[in-house]
């Protein structure tokens, strides 16, 4: 019992003094500020920052500059704010309530069943007209929260659910709607289909309008409120099965209602911005290198560190193939995997990542 309560102070003891928290805090926001310019500004047509400020203020009258800042590139800059700090959430949530830190939103198979529902409505021709902008965001929820409640039945087994038997159902689920995305497409016999699944399935940020952020906003300001609540808890996951459950925490129970929550978040964003990969990995990384593991200070920094890390994936996915936008979840991987690998490579051996 005394070990049990020694490793949990340990866990939640802050890992750097608040002068570092607020230098990272304000260092990241910085860092939002200027990648949010930097993608009003550039892109196939190049806006003057100076333009794109007085535009931002108000001050700039109707031009087709004006047009491409507020209405094309700014609903697409604040849709990367939203997926990159939400995703960078529920990775860093899931990561404790799997006791895994290589779990992500997409290890529980949730991406996949945004895939499959999406696809399934495009080849099918559901909605019509109005495919692109309400049918597909919509079968893709549909079909990432069919994953949910899949993984979730897989998962519990009388009465109770361990964090690795949610990895396997995750895992298990990912691969069987995979297949199901692939099988819907070779049925289908209809190639066009074939580079629009794989363009949604790698993730993008080009439907972005300001009518598609008002749901993604909300769940995520919610998502974000409910689950720093729960963070004296998410801090006991981190000292182990047992030891949470000696602490006085219905690990079960706790795990069961945390993994609904993030699902849901989850499955939001991918409905909102298709499968994007590696930031729900990479930013709770690199936030708890920086301000350590207590999940008050993790997750308001892995949250500005996803949403700043998909903002300039999503610059980059704009401008290396200009005129042509590259699906922004190819740019996340690229970069995402070497990063992840190093810094695998420059922890001592033994050592918690």
């Amino acid at each position: 019992m005394t070990a049990v309560l020694d490793r949990a102070k340990a866990t939640a003891a802050p890992a750097s003094g608040t002068s570092r928290y607020v230098l990272v805090v304000a260092g990241l926001a910085l860092a939002l500020a200027l990648a949010g310019i930097a993608s009003l500004a550039l892109g196939s047509v190049r806006i003057p920052p100076g333009q794109v400020l007085d535009a931002l203020t108000g001050q700039a009258g109707p031009s087709p500059y004006r047009t491409i800042v507020l209405d094309v590139r700014l609903p697409r800059v604040l849709l990367g704010v939203v997926v990159g700090a939400g995703l960078a959430v529920v990775g860093a949530v899931l990561q404790a309530l799997v006791n895994n830190r290589l779990a992500d939103p997409f290890l529980l198979g949730i991406s996949s069943g945004a895939s499959a529902g999406a696809v399934l409505v495009l080849v099918l021709g559901i909605g019509g007209g109005v495919t692109t902008t309400i049918a597909l965001p919509g079968g893709a929820f549909a079909g990432a929260l069919l994953a949910l409640v899949l993984v979730y039945g897989l998962a519990r087994r009388g009465g109770t659910m361990t964090g690795a038997r949610l990895v396997l159902a995750g895992v298990a689920v990912s691969y069987i709607l995979s297949a199901l995305t692939t099988l819907i497409l070779a049925a289908a016999g209809r190639p066009e289909h074939f580079r629009e699944a794989l363009y949604w399935s790698l993730g993008g940020l080009g439907s972005a309008r300001w009518d598609t952020l008002v749901l993604p906003t909300a769940v995520l300001a919610l998502g974000i409120g409910l689950l720093l609540t729960l963070s004296r808890p998410l801090d006991l996951l981190l000292v182990g099965e047992e030891g949470a459950t000696v602490l006085g925490l219905d690990t079960a129970r706790f795990r069961a209602t945390v993994f609904v929550l993030v699902s849901l978040v989850t499955a939001v964003m991918v409905a909102a911005s298709g499968a994007v990969g590696f930031i729900g990995l990479m930013a709770p990384h690199a936030a708890r290198l920086a301000v350590g593991a207590p999940h008050r200070r993790l997750l308001p920094v892995a949250a500005l560190g996803g949403a700043v890390a998909l903002v300039l994936a999503d610059l980059g996915a704009r401008t290396v193939t200009a005129p042509q936008d590259l699906p922004v979840g190819v740019l996340t991987a690229l970069i995402g995997g070497p990063l992840f690998l190093w810094l695998m490579r420059r922890r001592p051996e033994g050592a918690p990542l």
